[in-house]
């Protein structure tokens, strides 16, 4: 009886010094290394504490230290737990159920900072692979500044789908939509420019030609085509667009994919396919990748705008259904996509920052405006209208504009059709 007081008492401190480390050393009167190993511990969980409190992000600017960090704390921690064991255990416990609470213990602790080391692991290797180096480091390192957006009151970013098809050469860049953030407040304006906008002011652009063919014209002469792109995106609504962000649809099935699917509300059957094979039916449903897709890119029995719309609302539900679980659940998934269909020129050391605005927008209005008919005239664009729009909804004041390139007498300002569809 008295055996097995023992044993009880010593499993029970071995659970108390994996919670508090040095419990069992402090109660076998090893005063010294128990209240060592329980200072070393509130350190430990102190740090923690104010980094997530008040730097959350702080550990994304420095991933392999996180990742080493965990694999060093999950050992740590398990000698812990062995070492209190061995120093409180009755001299006569045999090997059995004991030593398997003891190991029992060693996994419950060292399982979830493992899986946080591999979720480290891989975001680091997917900021490294997507996002572009920095450059390089003065020799006297710099202090953080402040102000990570460098005295900029707006961030413009253009975003992109891209479609590469297998039946031709190069990608199309379908959707084009420029997010101008407030960097104070979060409050952003959406800007989206239909694909098949002509007379695109671009020095030899043949003129027929539409913006969605501009990204792959510019590679074909041997220019970088992103960069050509975000400059001729920023000359049409006037700004300077500071960096983008580029996704191939395929890769955004697979998005869906690893989410589990997306639900959205589907106003009429959307039909699909070269041959009409493919059927989307009406009415609220959970879509799969392919069906996603397909909802935000099929133009049979619709048009450019109404197709604009879907885009719209699909990457409306994906924001908001994208919780933290399912991000887990697939994350290896969403992260093996993200490095292979997503290209962008946003420096590796701005992601913590603009995680730290997302918040921001989360809680901020978000308004958008859509560049199409009969606002504006796709074949003949009224540039200079489109600019003063623009300034408008940033609420800045409109002012003179010089006339660009193969600009054309001002349509009538009429009000730019309805392009929301509900996902509700």
């Amino acid at each position: 009886m008295r055996e097995n007081r023992s044993l009880r008492r010593a499993l029970a401190l071995t659970l108390a010094s994996t919670l508090l480390w040095g419990v069992a050393h402090i109660w076998t009167g090893r005063v010294r290394t128990g209240l060592a190993l329980a200072a070393v511990w509130l350190t430990l969980l102190s740090a923690a504490v104010t980094v997530l409190g008040n730097a959350p992000t702080l550990a994304l600017r420095r991933l392999d230290l996180v990742v080493a960090a965990g694999v060093a704390l999950a050992v740590v921690w398990a000698g812990v737990i062995v070492w209190s064991w061995l120093v409180i255990r009755p001299r006569r416990t045999r090997f059995g159920l004991p030593l398997l609470a003891v190991a029992g213990l060693c996994v419950l602790v060292a399982a979830p900072l493992g899986y946080a080391s591999r979720l480290a692991y891989v975001s680091n290797e997917v900021v490294s692979t997507v996002f572009v180096a920095d450059d390089p480091a003065p020799e006297v390192a710099a202090p953080v500044a402040a102000d990570p957006w460098a005295g900029r009151e707006r961030l413009n970013i253009l975003l992109v789908g891209a479609d590469a098809a297998k039946n031709r050469p190069g990608a199309r860049t379908d959707s084009m939509t420029v997010a101008s953030v407030d960097t104070r407040t979060g409050e952003s304006v959406l800007f989206s420019l239909p694909r098949n906008l002509q007379n695109v002011p671009v020095d030899g652009f043949p003129a027929a030609a539409l913006l969605n063919e501009v990204f792959q014209w510019g590679e074909d002469q041997g220019r970088s085509g992103a960069d050509l792109l975000k400059s001729t995106v920023g000359d049409i609504l006037g700004l300077d667009v500071d960096y983008y962000a580029m996704v191939d649809m395929r890769g955004f099935a697979q998005i869906i994919n690893a989410m589990g699917g997306v639900t959205v509300t589907v106003r009429h059957d959307i039909v699909f396919g070269a041959y009409r094979e493919g059927l989307i039916k009406a009415g609220t449903r959970r879509l799969n990748g392919t069906e996603a897709l397909w909802f935000g890119r099929s133009r049979t029995d619709s048009d450019d705008y109404q197709r604009m719309g879907r885009q719209k609302c699909l990457l409306n539900a994906v924001a908001d259904q994208a919780d933290p679980l399912k991000v887990l659940r697939g994350f290896e998934r969403i992260a093996d996509a993200t490095k292979r269909y997503v290209s962008t020129d946003i420096p590796r050391s701005l992601v913590p920052d603009l995680i730290d605005l997302t918040p921001k927008v989360k809680e901020a209005d978000i308004t958008s405006l859509q560049f199409v008919p009969p606002l504006i005239r796709t074949g003949n664009p009224d540039w200079d209208l489109i600019k003063e729009k623009v300034a408008e909804a940033l609420g800045e004041r409109t002012r003179p504009v010089a006339a660009t390139p193969a600009a054309k007498p001002k349509a009538k300002a009429d009000k730019p059709i309805d392009l929301d569809e509900s996902c509700a």
